[in-house]
């Protein structure tokens, strides 16, 4: 792929052949964000697992200590008591049947649906809806559960999900350009620990194969993979 104008305005800042400690990245990545907007900066994770083995799948949630930089609206399905503590936790838009009802002929006005255990039967239905866009509640990423009040929180608080896809790569975002390095190296801490700890028991040979940082419309610079041994140990 061609780099854009920008790109190659930037490109002579970073040693394409080099692996970078994660503060000399940072401060590249930031300092290559010429955009007139706060760019999102994101992590590619390159992992040597099999995505098409049922088995193999990398998926999982984290909070990202430093927040994500990213206003998310939250919708809840639920009913009764627990429409009011969504509500007071801040999210967005509550409802049971009726937000099912609404959802139902295209309404899609949020980021992140959350949904009690007594509605799935009901947001099921979703699933052609929801699905294909990411947006569908699952147990396992903690978006179907009876304290709704701790989910919503949590989402806004800088709570993010993130699944390897169908190239064994993982994308998901570390916040913003406009933050400050040393809050940048907390969030891709946060990440990193949660991928490696997700490693499949299954997956053989080498786990880690590749980590690179990059701005929205910035290059991306790789990442010294020795620099995440003492998460691999568990220390």
């Amino acid at each position: 792929m061609a780099l854009t104008k920008k790109q190659k305005q930037i490109r002579p800042l970073v040693d394409g052949a080099k692996n970078y400690a994660a503060k000399e990245a940072f401060d590249l990545v930031k300092q290559g964000a010429k955009a007139k907007f706060d760019e999102t900066v994101e992590l590619a994770v390159q992992l040597g697992v099999d995505p098409k083995q049922s088995d193999q799948q990398v998926r999982g949630v984290v909070m990202l200590p430093g927040g994500s930089g990213v206003s998310r609206r939250v919708a809840v399905f639920c009913k009764g008591e627990k429409e009011k503590e969504a509500r007071e936790a801040g999210a967005d838009v509550t409802g049971a049947e009726d937000l099912v009802e609404k959802v139902s002929k295209g309404w899609l006005d949020f980021d992140v649906a959350v949904a009690t255990p007594d509605m799935m039967r009901e947001v099921g239905k979703l699933g052609k809806v929801l699905g294909p866009r990411g947006l569908m509640p699952n147990p396992k990423t903690g978006t179907v559960t009876v304290d709704v009040a701790r989910a919503v929180r949590e989402i806004k608080g800088g709570k993010i999900e993130y699944k390897v896809n169908a190239e064994g790569v993982l994308h998901t975002r570390l916040g913003k350009a406009s933050f400050e390095t040393e809050r940048l190296e907390q969030n891709l801490r946060a990440v990193m620990d949660s991928v490696l700890k997700a490693k499949p028991p299954t997956a053989k040979g080498t786990y880690l194969k590749g980590v690179a940082v990059s701005s929205t419309q910035g290059i991306g610079v790789r990442l010294e993979l020795g620099q995440f041994q003492s998460m691999k140990a568990g220390k």
